[in-house]
């Protein structure tokens, strides 16, 4: 399945929850609690480029496929991990004691967050 497109946020469940058992302050929490930003993957093979727009606020990730790469955390860390590709359609990975899945359905595309307890779900439509 091919990830390729533009989405944009439609709805989130428990995002205030996560970005708070994340370790970001109240302030920036608030700030980023409401945005419905749009975000851009381009898949070749198996590389992917995805740019997170935020009220243009602009944030590049880029990664393939089973290899180790440097992404970057709620907090702005930067840490170490490797992107896995799960059943042709779920983008999983794990660092910081966090996980990602990124699963697309159509064009659907759903992102769940796992940090301890706290499960946050953002659903995004392709446009």
């Amino acid at each position: 399945m091919n990830f390729s497109g533009k989405y944009q946020l439609q709805s989130q469940e428990n995002f205030e929850a996560f970005l708070k058992a994340a370790g970001l302050p109240d302030d920036v929490i608030q700030q980023r609690k409401d945005r419905r930003g749009m975000s851009e993957i381009v898949q070749n093979g198996n590389h992917f480029k995805i740019t997170f727009n935020n009220d243009n606020q602009i944030q590049v990730m880029e990664f393939t496929v089973g290899e180790e790469c440097e992404l970057t955390t709620p907090t702005g860390e930067k840490v170490k991990t490797v992107v896995n590709l799960e059943g042709g359609n779920k983008l999983v990975t794990s660092f910081k004691g966090m996980k990602s899945v990124t699963e697309l359905n159509g064009d659907t595309l759903t992102s769940t967050f796992t940090l301890g307890d706290v499960v946050c779900k953002r659903i995004s439509k392709r446009i």
